[in-house]
């Protein structure tokens, strides 16, 4: 098992023999404190994505490319201009809220518990992180199938506690509506979930292709 940063962490390659194992170890710390130039790095994304959506949803800027004008960088100070910011503000709000609840549910079902998600959700309270994300954690049983949301796609993992197979499997729906039943070889559910999460992102959709869910 190799640590070439000879930081303590083991960096197995995934032909690698151990490499499920140390994948499904919880590495402590988790992550490093953000430092400030990061904090100002994200504002920036945020901000450059957030504009883009604006400018797409601004009904003064539609009128202006309906039009076949370019319009002059002072209109996003305009105040309905700044109101299609607010909006996308928003949607990015929701973006992160998504995101969040796929990033604790595959944090949460791998190992990590309601007090780790809570450290790393800005220091919320352990019963607070349990509010935010019910079914995060759960307490897996000796056969059961635990449902995932991913990447716009959906799958259902599995535990088949067969004396003679003694394994999990998943059965996973893309965002691109591709589909994959995995067999049951893998040792462990952290080895599934990352079989079925690796094939979502596989069949992701890009941007453009996108649709909203179903009202």
């Amino acid at each position: 098992m190799s640590d070439a940063t000879g930081s303590g962490v083991p960096t197995p390659d995934k032909t690698d023999d151990d490499f499920w194992a140390a994948f499904a170890d919880l590495v402590e710390p988790p992550w490093n404190e953000p430092t400030q130039d990061d904090a100002f790095t994200m504002d920036e994304r945020v901000h450059e994505a957030v504009r883009a959506l604006a400018e797409r949803i601004s009904t003064r800027l539609l009128a202006y490319r309906a039009a076949g004008k370019e319009h002059d960088p002072v209109l996003m100070a305009s105040p309905d201009v700044q109101l299609a910011v607010l909006r996308s503000l928003y949607e990015a709000k929701r973006s992160v809220d998504r995101l969040a609840e796929s990033a604790a549910t595959v944090a949460g079902r791998s190992g990590a518990t309601y007090a780790q998600l809570g450290a790393a959700w800005g220091g919320i309270k352990r019963q607070s992180a349990r509010v935010k994300w019910p079914h995060a954690v759960v307490r897996k049983s000796s056969a059961e199938s635990i449902p995932l949301h991913y990447a716009g796609g959906t799958a259902v993992v599995h535990h088949d506690p067969d004396a003679d197979a003694d394994a999990w499997w998943y059965a996973a729906t893309a965002a691109d509506q591709a589909e994959e039943e995995s067999q049951p070889v893998h040792g462990t559910y952290a080895e599934a979930i990352a079989g079925a999460t690796e094939f979502l992102l596989a069949h992701a959709l890009a941007d453009g292709e996108r649709q909203d869910p179903p009202a």
